[in-house]
This record gives structure tokens, C-alpha cells and sequence, in this order.
């Protein structure tokens, strides 16, 4: 029976890689330029063999990641100093390394998507399955256990006698014709395919409706919504006020916490005493929550030299008669209640750095105001400490 399809080439399988490689450098060195080379998985030197040029997909992924630094910069100068400038900072209005992240970010993100779309679309032809090698013998040989080539027949020195020769002369398994097959095009605007999509969005947004609208509102589907608490600013019928939230209720103390005794009086009768000993860990809490709560105002050394600059009040020094005659809990209670234009501090240090911080104050004071004896024994502790 005469076989009326186009021809679309001619193929041959091998069982080594050695002969794929032999194949595609003769068939290469005949000089024909439509064919290709087939193999369950790569072969190293078949790219020399096929004498294939560089692919050009580098150039696509390049020109879409430069688009994508482009676009990047432009959107954000043009967001942030043309059309909108914001000072963000102290930034300047074009904060190149603020915007390096999103830069990258887009970069990456246009040039893998153009890579991915070009390499299926562009250069692979995809979405396409109707291609001649679909569902053939050679197709499935190949993708197992064989290595076939084939050439096509849009070849321009294609002649089906002189290439079947060429092929049989390097021995291979063997040697067929593939024809190109009959297309078979199905048309989209038939009457009960567009009656189908319609059903199908009918009965979608139907559902969605339903299950968003009806559905989620039903017991037991509710519970996320309907939850038995009570958020912020919300009402309440428990009580009479309808009040959600409460204030704790009057003498009572959150369990693990000791709330300070003279809270709100300005000059108690007695104050705390220090719990804790000047060791080195507790002067090192102490200098540094000196340093970030207290140093902005009285100066790093207690001096009263604010490091403002004049912006707010300065302090007295601490290293003043009166202030170095306080007890330790007086300190404390200013710290903790304020003075002054001074605020509390208790919100931004514990009980355990407050009392640190007078240790370090304590150290401030004897270093500033250290009497001959102070030296001399500081003197003999160094000495003794290097004689060890």
C-alpha cells in the first residue's frame, strides 16, 4: 500500500555511544544541517561532534535581567525622588543600597522567567504534540536503551538514497523512515464544548459563592470566626458596662511580680537596700544600661554633661556632696518613680539592671571623688595582682 504522507527523515539506532559519536562526525562532515542526535542520557563530546554553535538562550536571560535592573532602579527613583521624594532616615531620596535587595529580587525573577518561556516556546516549539518522532519505535528506543540520529528531509542536500547509504555504512541496529503525521486540528467553538466551559463556571462560582458566603458561616464551620474570647475594644455582655476590657481588679499582684512599695511618693519614710554585690557582672549590667538609658542626659561619666546638645534640660552631676550622701534605695527610687523632668524608668529597665546601675553609679562616684587611702589600696591590689 503506496504511503501518500510526507516524508519527514530518515533515522538510524546504535546500542554504543562510541557509534553515536562515530555517526554524528560523519554525518556532520557530509555537511547537512538539518539533523539531530538522540540519546537516553548525555554523551560527553557530542556537542564537538554535532559541531554545535554556543546556544543563544545567554543572550535572552542577559537582555531581560539587564531589563529587570533597569526597571527596578527607574521605579524606585522615580517613585522615591521624582514623583513622590520622602526622607526616609536621613537617607538621601536615590538610597542605592536600600534598593539593592528589590533590585536583585527582580533581576533573578525576569531573567529565570524569560529563560524558562523562550527555552519551551522559542526554542524547543512547545506547547507542540504532534512532532513526527512522537510515539515511534526510534522514539522509544531511544529514550531506554539506544542512540539514534536522525535527518530530516527539509535538509538542503537531503536525498533519501545517498543518506539511507550514508546511514547503513555506519552499521547501525537500523535504519527506518519516519513520516510526518496527518494533523488533526479540533475545533474549539463547538457548540458542546462551550456548553461544557459554561457548566463548569457555573457550577464553580456557585460553589465558591456558596462555601465563602453560606457555607463557612454554618456550625461547625464557624468556630475560626465565632471564637469564645474577647478582643481588644470589643464589648462584652458579661458585665454590666459591657466593657471587654478591664482593669485589673484593685490589691491584686500578677503572680511572680513584687510591685515597688513606694510607688507615686515622692519622699518615703525608709527606702530598699541594695541586693546586690559589686561584682564585675552586675558593674558590667550596670555600665551598660547606664550607658543606653542614662548617659543621654547626665553625660557618660555622671557629670550632668548631656550629650543632647541642649535639646533637653541638664541634669545636676551625680558626683555632687548631696547626691553622693544618697542611699542606695534613694537612687533607686528615682530611677523607679522619676524626679523631676526625669520620667520613670521602670517600664525600660528591670528591678535587677535598676540595681546595677546604682552599683555603677556607686563606681562613678568613688572613682571621680577617690581619697589617698582609695589609691593606696588600689595600688596594692594592682601590685598584688601581678606579683600572682
Amino acid at each position: 500500500m503506496p504511503n501518500n504522507r510526507k516524508l519527514y527523515g530518515l533515522t538510524a539506532l546504535f546500542t554504543k555511544p562510541d557509534d553515536i559519536i562515530k555517526a554524528a562526525n560523519k554525518v556532520a562532515a557530509e555537511g547537512y544541517t538539518k539533523w539531530d542526535v538522540n540519546t537516553p542520557y548525555p554523551v560527553h563530546g557530542m556537542d564537538g561532534a554535532m559541531n554545535l554553535k554556543p546556544s543563544k538562550l545567554g543572550f535572552i536571560t542577559l537582555f531581560f535581567g539587564l531589563s529587570g535592573t533597569a526597571s527596578a532602579l527607574l521605579l524606585m527613583w522615580f517613585t522615591l525622588s521624582v514623583d513622590f521624594p520622602m526622607v526616609i532616615g536621613g537617607k538621601p531620596f536615590f538610597a542605592l543600597p536600600a534598593f539593592i535587595p528589590v533590585t536583585f529580587e527582580l533581576t533573578v525573577l525576569l531573567a529565570t522567567v524569560s529563560t524558562a518561556v523562550a527555552m519551551f516556546v522559542v526554542f524547543f516549539n512547545l506547547p507542540s504534540n504532534y512532532h513526527p518522532l512522537n510515539n515511534t519505535a526510534y522514539m522509544s528506543k531511544v529514550s531506554l536503551d539506544h542512540f539514534g540520529i536522525v535527518v530530516e528531509s527539509s535538509d538542503p542536500k537531503f536525498d533519501e538514497v545517498k543518506v539511507t547509504e550514508l546511514l547503513k555504512s555506519l552499521n547501525p541496529e537500523s535504519v527506518d523512515a519516519v513520516y510526518e503525521k496527518e494533523l488533526i486540528r479540533y475545533p474549539i467553538l463547538e457548540p458542546k464544548f462551550i456548553a461544557f466551559l459554561i457548566s463548569v463556571a457555573l457550577i464553580v462560582s456557585v460553589g465558591t459563592y456558596l462555601t465563602l458566603n453560606k457555607l463557612m458561616f454554618i456550625v461547625p464551620f464557624n468556630w475560626m470566626m465565632n471564637q469564645d474570647k474577647i478582643i481588644p475594644q470589643s464589648r462584652s455582655e458579661l458585665f454590666e458596662d459591657e466593657r471587654g476590657m478591664r482593669t485589673p481588679v484593685e490589691g491584686t499582684v500578677a503572680r511572680g511580680f513584687m510591685p515597688y512599695l513606694y510607688k507615686g511618693i515622692d519622699e518615703p519614710v525608709k527606702y530598699l537596700s541594695n541586693p546586690l554585690l559589686p561584682t564585675e557582672k552586675n558593674l558590667t549590667l550596670g555600665k551598660e544600661k547606664f550607658l543606653t538609658f542614662c548617659s543621654p542626659c547626665h553625660g557618660n561619666y555622671g557629670d550632668g554633661d548631656s550629650r543632647l546638645h541642649g535639646q533637653f534640660p541638664n541634669p545636676p552631676s551625680l558626683h555632687s556632696a548631696r547626691i553622693r550622701e544618697f542611699e542606695d534605695g534613694r537612687i533607686y527610687h528615682v530611677i523607679t518613680n522619676g524626679k523631676n523632668v526625669m520620667p520613670s524608668y521602670a517600664a525600660q529597665v528591670n528591678r535587677e539592671e535598676r540595681w546595677a546601675i546604682v552599683n555603677y553609679i556607686r563606681v562613678l562616684q568613688k572613682a571621680k571623688n577617690a581619697t589617698e587611702n582609695d589609691l593606696e589600696l588600689v595600688k596594692k591590689e594592682s601590685e598584688l595582682n601581678a606579683a600572682n
